[in-house]
């Protein structure tokens, strides 16, 4: 079991103001596995005051940008050093299968930190331009200030990094907060930033719960904040952010549409969707799960996905040989559940799966993974994001039926769409309104700005785009002549 006595404040490890404690239960074996201690309001007060001052009156703002790239090198080489150790963490806290943990959770956190920092080397921190009056202008890159993080628990350190390496290189000092549901994660990352030896204040890490995070969020020391989570919390942040202008980045929910045109080669499509649909046991907001296929190839469709659906292993989320692992807690197994039975008494079929319990596992936080057929995208389960192994299969009459159907959604995250003719299928892909699609594949881009469209949020995140979520832009115009 990982115990953690201390939070991390300003860059040292100190001893929280209170007594109070999160115990990490295992989504497998319902046995306890962690504990760390909570933070509070005291201890935010804390943070977000080492923060202040070293983005006011220390060295880490002003350094020159080579110095952060060296110093956020420094901690991608420490993070990759550990990984194997980080991968089975996080499956042992929130469930993830451990293929997905080395690939999607550990594996993509190392790409995207060597993304932005080849990122951060190309970017024009300072440059000069021609003024339309005929002298110079210098325009500068510089950071937008105290920045609060709050990450949630699907992919704990992919997001954590989406975030924290843009800030970092950015100039920017950092109060990370990581959700209880993976306060073990959260404090690896922060023994590791310690190794770093980034300057004091720069960084500190608090495991704590809403309350805390909305402090963080009005706190009048911070000056930007980034949240990934839900549509729902997404929209108080945005709400309070407005009230003082307060610079803000949101990732929210997505309910992807995955478009399987009538020239798609079905096993090949069937076989990506595996990846694309069920990631992470479907705790992914980028997962395709509603699936699009025409009312020609629909039962054909099902078939396909039932069949592959139906030979998943699930179980025990450090055993390689599991596809499918336990949902993080049990209020998450209730919630998917609870919408497997509102497909059935909306009227889809079960093609696969259902409610109950997969057969052999008589513990843990598991759900049957499932496939409806013939859904109306109008109803709930096409509508809403379930958040687990529940996929959606929908009938359309035509590529502009398709195309209709996709963007009859409030999110608008993800996408992907699947044909034999790539350039139609970009074609198609334009008309889709969100943010990031795939053709013939659904993998995140990291040299490419990620976000969405409509209620999926606001801001763009990896690529050059995401350091530029933590700068701001100045201009100073020289003497004419």
């Amino acid at each position: 079991m990982r115990v953690y006595k201390e939070l991390y404040i300003g860059g040292r490890w100190t001893t929280p103001a209170t007594d109070s404690a999160i115990e990490v239960v295992s989504p497998h074996s319902e046995q306890l596995v962690g504990r760390t201690p909570e933070g509070g309001a005291d201890d935010l007060d804390a943070a977000v005051a080492a923060a202040r001052e070293a983005f006011d009156n220390g060295e880490w703002p002003r350094l020159d940008p080579a110095e952060r790239i060296a110093a956020v090198q420094r901690f991608a080489d420490a993070y990759r050093a550990r990984q194997d150790e980080l991968a089975e963490l996080i499956s042992t806290e929130m469930g993830a299968p451990i293929w997905f943990s080395q690939i999607g959770q550990v594996g993509a956190t190392m790409m995207a930190l060597d993304s932005y920092l080849a990122a951060a080397r190309d970017t024009k921190w300072e440059e000069r331009r021609t003024g339309a009056f005929g002298g110079e202008v210098v325009v500068r890159r510089e950071p937008a200030g105290v920045a609060g993080i709050i990450t949630p628990w699907n992919v704990p350190h992919f997001v954590t990094m989406a975030k924290l390496a843009p800030a970092l290189l950015a100039g920017c000092t950092v109060v990370l907060k990581p959700p209880p549901e993976s306060p073990l994660s959260g404090l690896a990352l922060a023994e590791i930033l310690d190794e770093a030896g980034l300057p004091e204040g720069v960084v500190s890490v608090l495991p704590a719960g809403r309350e805390v995070g909305e402090r963080l969020v009005t706190h009048p020391g911070v000056d930007k904040i980034s949240f990934t989570g839900s549509t729902a919390a997404g929209r108080r942040i945005a709400s309070l952010c407005g009230q003082d202008l307060r610079r803000v980045t949101l990732e929210l929910g997505g309910k992807s549409a995955a478009i399987i045109l009538d020239d798609a080669d079905l096993g090949q499509t069937v076989e990506r969707l595996q990846l694309a649909s069920l990631m992470n046991s479907g705790q992914a907001c980028i997962a395709q799960t509603r699936i699009l296929a025409s009312r020609k190839r629909h039962d054909e469709v099902v078939d396909a996905l039932a069949e592959m659906v139906g030979g998943l292993t699930i179980g025990d989320p450090l055993d390689h040989g599991n596809y499918i692992g336990p949902l993080v807690a049990r209020r998450q197994q209730e919630r998917v559940e609870n919408y497997i039975r509102i497909g059935q008494d909306e009227g889809a079929k079960v093609a696969v799966g259902g409610p109950g319990r997969p057969e052999g596992l008589d513990s843990g936080w598991y759900v049957r993974p499932t496939v409806f057929a013939g859904v109306d995208n109008s109803a709930r389960i096409a509508q809403e994001e379930i958040f687990g192994p529940v996929l959606a299969v929908i009938p359309y009459d035509d590529t502009e039926d398709a195309i209709r159907i996709a963007n009859d959604s409030e999110y608008g995250l993800a996408g992907s769409v699947w044909t034999s003719d790539v350039e139609h299928g970009l074609d198609v892909a334009r008309r889709i309104r969100t943010g990031t699609l795939g053709i013939n594949q659904y993998l995140l881009e990291f040299n490419a700005p990620f976000g969405g469209f409509k209620a999926s949020g606001i801001g763009r995140e990896f690529g050059p785009e995401g350091i530029d979520g933590y700068v701001e832009l100045k201009s100073v115009a020289l003497p004419i002549g």
